[in-house]
């Protein structure tokens, strides 16, 4: 009977050890996301927003993981955004935000460039909800 009663004991402290991971794994999706929606903010919200049709200095990022480079309606973009025939996958937006005027020179955004991986992958991701 002692054994049952340790092995009941070791059973509730590993169920609560998985809860316990399931928790902190949650709340670090979380705060991926937070920080993505953060480096939005302090990098991207001057000229963008993320609220469909609404275009500032630069075009609304509504649903742009997905979009072809050049189309959101209502927004005046250079010829080479227009004919560059990107599709805004999670790679060339990594490759564009890492240097928007090597990626596709004659854009017209005036961009330094996310230097950080990590921040321009929490930005992606950040990105593909928005829709």
């Amino acid at each position: 009977m002692e054994r049952v009663g340790r092995l009941d004991s070791m059973a509730r402290q590993i169920a609560g050890a998985v809860a316990l991971c399931g928790l902190v794994c949650a709340a670090g999706g979380a705060a991926a996301q937070q920080s993505g929606e953060q480096i939005f903010r302090r990098n991207c919200a001057v000229c963008h927003t993320v609220k469909e049709g609404q275009n500032r200095i630069g075009p609304s990022l509504f649903g742009v993981v997905g979009r072809k480079a050049g189309t959101a309606p209502n927004f005046a973009y250079s010829e080479a955004n227009k004919k560059s025939g990107v599709v805004w996958d999670a790679a060339n937006l990594d490759q564009y935000l890492a240097d928007p005027r090597k990626f596709m020179p004659g854009t017209r955004m005036v961009f330094a460039g996310l230097k950080n991986p990590e921040d321009r992958k929490a930005l992606i991701d950040w990105l593909a909800q928005q829709k």
